[in-house]
């Protein structure tokens, strides 16, 4: 008989790797293939695990507890119908730049290709939304896989990296070690800029006229928010944050001009349109951001680009300072130059007065106040809902949100001072996170704020989690802002489709509140403006603290967000309110 003193299944091998890992939550479902590895789950107690009521919410749900606290997020799921299930969320977190591993089962090694029950190829299936995936073929690659995974996922750009595991691997015996280091030929990410690139940009920054700072998604990411705001400050530059970029600089700042984009400020898009240097931060130049290329296209433009990722460098936009690096480390340098050599050329810039005439531009642009509504007595306005939320939260909580015109209202109207408090889904836009979100918030956080903001399109995607909610205590808050309709779809049919709201209605809606309390949890339904506040109030009283609280809003059906950047068109082409 085979000597298996010092051996452990390869269910346990994967256990012990993540908490070698220091995983503290894992989100998942059983199944088949994976029963071997919930076993060994059983048997340990130095990370919990989550278990949600769908494969989607438990990638998403990985996902925000990364996106709040910058750990790898994990999650496990079994083969076949559960490995498809998770691909959405993995989509996600790949558009997002979000490090994830996500252990999903394979049938036995033997059944591979024989279309077997519950078989299906995640490796072929995730190639085009992960960062890197990996089969196990043996179980001695186990402990070496699961590091290189860890480790993909959360250098570089960051991004989800998929371990699909056989059956029979989980249950045959081998010795456990785990790497304390690896090392891969074919990936070695670039974290220092270079220094001559990040002097020449600084030199290019302080002699322009009009610069503007636009930072992204990856200032948060590159946990740079620190060096962002000293930059900023010293500089006395006005600067943007996308929707993925919202808290890397304190929006109530004087400084920050807003959200740039399709439903970015006046003065934020007027400013991208018309700087001379722009210093783009960890942000892509995503479509939804600069709207139609050509259009954004300026010969008397200078461009600075800072990125970790090289081939988002020029993707879209040809930028002239390329300066391939971690934000927080190029940002480190250029704070240490401006208190060295550039000191100086600092203190005395060559045309002092430039940058005063470029902000009382920036002021006039910003004085049409662009995020002015029209309050009512009568029916509730989603965008009050989110001022007297960012009142009541003290802007302190984790908000996130689902896809839609509620997502827009929530990036507009509550101001975000810190980073990793804005939850949301930007690249892929997929409907149905913002419940599974605020379940990785709060467990990340348990004695935060979390709000979910979301529609009642949205919420019934994954609403099967208020079970989820309810069996680990969650004292989530939801904020629907029920219009009753798919709303960002019922904007563009009113826009661009003659008024044709075809399937855009949504005339079968569950009783919400009755619907949260068969879950054991808290409902309100609010249908006056003059009880928004007192209801918020209470939702987040003492009282309350506790429990899951689920708020239906009956807010105005036919509110549009505004300003609006019609699809094609350029950034100083926006439709603002009054205009209709």
């Amino acid at each position: 008989m085979e000597d298996r003193t010092n051996q452990i299944t390869g269910a346990e091998i994967v256990i012990r790797c993540l908490q070698e890992e220091n995983v503290k939550f894992l989100f998942g479902y059983p199944g088949g293939a994976v029963l071997n590895i919930y076993d060994a789950i059983f048997k340990q107690d130095k990370f919990k695990h989550v278990l949600v009521r769908h494969e989607q919410a438990a990638v998403h749900a990985a996902d925000a507890f990364s996106r709040a606290t910058g750990d790898v997020g994990v999650a496990l799921v079994t083969s076949g119908p559960g490995a498809t299930n998770a691909i959405t969320g993995i989509a996600t977190a790949y558009m997002d730049s979000i490090p994830l591993v996500v252990i999903s089962g394979q049938v036995p090694t033997p059944a591979i290709g024989m279309d077997a029950f519950q078989e299906v190829d995640m490796v072929g299936v995730t190639r085009p939304c992960v960062k890197h995936n990996f089969l196990i073929k043996d179980i001695k690659d186990i402990a070496t896989t699961m590091k290189k995974a860890f480790y993909i996922a959360s250098t570089g750009r960051p991004g989800p990296v998929v371990v699909d595991i056989p059956k029979d691997i989980t249950a045959q015996f081998a010795e456990f070690e785990y790497p304390k280091s690896v090392e891969m030929r074919s990936y070695n990410p670039i974290l220092k800029g270079h220094s001559g690139q990040i002097k020449k940009a600084l030199k290019l920054m302080l002699e322009a006229k009009r610069p503007m700072i636009y930072s992204g998604g990856g200032a948060v990411l590159g946990d740079c928010s620190d060096e962002l705001v000293k930059l900023t400050r010293r500089l006395g530059f006005p600067i943007t944050n996308t929707l993925m970029g919202l808290g890397g600089y304190p929006a109530t700042d004087k400084q920050f001009v807003g959200m740039p984009g399709m439903h970015g400020t006046y003065e934020a898009n007027m400013s991208m349109q018309n700087c001379d240097v722009l210093i783009a931060i960890g942000s892509r130049f995503d479509d939804r951001v600069i709207g139609n290329t050509e259009h954004f296209y300026n010969k008397d433009r200078t461009i600075i680009h800072i990125d970790i990722d090289p081939s988002s460098i020029s993707k879209r936009v040809k930028v002239d300072v390329p300066i391939v690096g971690h934000v927080q480390s190029v940002l480190t340098e250029m704070n240490e130059l401006l208190d060295g050599e550039f000191k100086a050329l600092t203190e005395n810039k060559p045309d002092a007065g430039a940058l005063k005439a470029w902000w009382k531009q920036i002021e006039e642009w910003r004085s049409k106040d662009c995020l002015s509504y029209t309050q009512s007595d009568e029916v509730i306005k989603p965008q009050f809902v989110i001022e007297k939320l960012w009142e009541v939260t003290k802007g302190e909580a984790f908000v996130t949100s689902d896809v839609g015109q509620h997502q827009m209202w929530a990036a507009q109207y509550y101001k975000f001072d810190k980073p990793r408090r804005w939850l949301n889904s930007g690249g892929l836009g997929t409907m149905g996170v913002g419940l599974p979100y605020a379940m990785g918030a709060q467990l990340a956080f348990p004695d935060a704020q979390v709000a979910c903001v979301t529609g009642e399109g949205s919420i019934q995607m994954n609403i099967q989690e208020l079970s989820t909610c309810k069996q680990f205590h969650l004292p989530i808050k939801v904020i629907l802002l029920n219009n009753r309709y798919l709303g960002m779809v019922r904007q563009w049919q009113q826009f661009f489709y003659g008024n044709r709201y075809s399937e855009s209605y949504m005339d079968s809606l569950p009783d919400f509140v009755k619907l949260a309390e068969s879950y054991g949890h808290v409902g309100m339904l609010i249908e006056k403006p003059s009880d928004v506040e007192s209801a918020l109030k209470h939702a987040f009283s003492p009282e309350l603290k506790e429990r899951f609280v689920f708020m239906n809003f009956l807010t105005d059906p036919k509110e549009n967000v505004f300003p609006m950047v019609p699809n094609g068109k350029g950034l100083s082409e926006m439709i603002l309110s009054e205009e209709l």
